[in-house]
């Protein structure tokens, strides 16, 4: 250390010295040596410009060189005419109608139950079903105060009990339900509700396992009645034998002694005429006018008035009683109460929705239920309609893959709520619903409620067929179509004349009418 500083000492002046030097002897500066102290002291500038001139040289240079693509084109000129050519193809084409459609399950409907003939409160006593449930004919929707609720088909509502002797419209659906669930109710064109439907209706409640509702105290109503008939009888039996004993004729008896008193009285008035005095003959002929008449009052017939008003009065009450007791046999009769049954149409049904429960009173509508099979709902134009039939296949685009169905409505789409109503010719939209073919309890679930798209094949060649872009077809002076065919794509072509088929994706079917167009021959498209 000692050292170092000491050789520093020793080369460098102290401040006193550097302070006696420059005012002994000031530098002198030449002009050059200014120059070299300026770009020595701003050497990375220097350098920094210059190179900024030489690229800006460099740039102007190379821009008087290179050429844009677009001004290139632009300099260039137009390049020749020429045909623009495709091949002809072997392809098979098909038409297809397609639209969005909702996965549902179709017609739901509100559900309520007649309870107004009850006595009580209309309480849920049990039965109540799940969701997704399904309804079929001689189901049990519910159980209101012990009684079942028995579903049949039809779309008329309830609105009276059915007993023995009534009769209407409400009848004939019944006795159809009772058909559509196997039990003979007679005669399906007879809107009577007789005996027979009375013994069906029995027959219905044990199908589900409910005793069938009856009048009550029906076995004292008919015991009764049965003894008015047998009374009543009685008494006209009683005036018949009195008409009887009346108009009777007069005895074997009766008419010999009628007979003898009147000749008795004859012989007496003969012997008068011969040995008697005048009053004698007299007195013997008043005695046989007067046998004569009572012969012929005693053989006479007996006015019998009373007696057939007996009689008849006897009848009359006979019929009575027997009504009576008509009706209280009807009435020992099964009879379908109005609030055990309800008609849904379009059996099977599904459960959407239920609004009761155990222990609940009824007061609205009871549940919702819809058709028991998924439909697609989509909508189409009138041209898109025009096309489609009930029946026709479809292909649905599931979320694992397509899956067939077919066409089962194409119908006009009915106004909004509230809308005036409209044809399909000012609404311009159908509604098509599809049911699809098979599908998985999986598959489902995982389109219910969804959006999916329908394709629907309208017409399609019978296989491959030659087809052209619809831009290749030209119309000839008679207004034939025709191709215009260029021999290996050479300039010189030929029109070929040619019978078109189906169009469609943008291509058409041709046939050429003299043979000669193939697979792979080019057909103008444009210049």
């Amino acid at each position: 250390m000692s050292r170092l500083f000491g050789r520093r000492a020793a080369t460098e002046p102290d401040a006193t010295e550097v302070m006696n030097l420059d005012a002994v002897a000031p530098p002198t500066r030449s002009g050059s040596q200014g120059w070299r102290r300026l770009f020595a002291g701003n050497r990375v500038i220097w350098v920094m410009a210059t190179v900024a001139i030489v690229a800006l040289v460099a740039g102007l240079g190379l821009g008087q060189l290179i050429v844009s693509p677009g001004q290139a084109a632009a300099d260039a000129d137009a390049p020749a005419g020429g045909l623009i050519t495709v091949p002809i193809e072997n392809r098979q084409l098909a038409n297809d109608v397609t639209m969005r459609g909702d996965a549902t399950y179709a017609d739901s409907v509100e559900v309520s139950i007649e309870t107004g003939e009850l006595a009580g409160a209309p309480i849920v006593t049990g039965q109540v079903p799940e969701v997704a449930a399904i309804f079929d004919t001689a189901s049990i929707a519910l159980e209101v105060t012990g009684r079942p609720v028995i579903v049949l088909p039809g779309d008329l509502p309830v609105y009276r009990t059915l007993r023995v002797g009534v009769s209407g419209p409400d009848v004939l659906q019944f006795k159809q339900g009772l058909n559509a669930a196997g039990i003979d109710a007679g005669a399906l064109d007879s809107d009577v509700f007789d005996a027979q439907t009375a013994n069906a209706v029995t027959a219905l409640y044990a199908k589900v396992g409910y005793p069938a509702p009856t009048g009550g105290g029906v076995a004292i109503a008919v015991s009764g009645a049965e003894a008015g008939v047998t009374s009543a009888q009685a008494s006209v039996d009683s005036a018949n034998g009195a008409l009887t004993t009346v108009q009777g004729a007069a005895s074997n008896v009766d008419v010999v002694e009628q007979g003898n008193l009147v000749r008795s009285a004859e012989r007496a008035l003969a012997l008068a005429r011969t040995e008697g005095t005048p009053n004698e003959i007299a007195d013997a002929e008043e005695s046989v006018t007067l046998a004569v008449a009572r012969r012929a009052q005693a053989l006479a017939p007996r006015d019998a008035s009373a007696e057939q008003a007996a009689v008849t009065a006897a009848k009359a009450e006979l019929t009575r009683a027997n009504e009576t007791l008509s009706d209280a046999r009807d009435g020992a009769l099964a009879y379908l109460p109005a609030g055990e049954v309800l008609y849904l149409p379009g059996l099977p049904r599904r459960v959407d929705e239920i609004s009761v429960k155990r222990g609940s009173s009824i007061t609205g509508p009871v549940m919702r239920v819809s058709g028991a099979t998924l439909v697609i709902s989509g909508s189409a134009t009138a041209s898109d309609a025009a096309l489609l039939e009930v029946g026709a296949p479809a292909t649905l685009a599931m979320p694992d893959g397509d899956q067939p169905a077919t066409i089962t409505s194409v119908l006009p789409t009915e106004p909004a709520s509230g809308a005036a109503s409209s044809s399909a010719a000012t609404s311009g939209r159908f509604t098509v619903l599809f049911a699809p073919d098979s599908l998985t309890d999986e598959q489902i679930q995982a389109v219910q409620g969804s959006n999916v798209r329908v394709r629907v094949p309208v017409s399609s060649t019978e296989g491959d067929v030659l087809a052209v872009p619809l831009a290749a077809l030209t119309a000839g002076p008679g207004g034939e179509s025709r191709v215009e065919f260029a021999p290996g794509g050479s300039a010189d072509t030929v029109l070929v004349e040619v019978t078109t088929g189906l169009a469609a994706e943008g291509f058409v079917e041709i046939t050429a009418v003299d043979g000669s167009l193939g697979v792979g021959d080019l057909v103008v498209v444009g210049r």
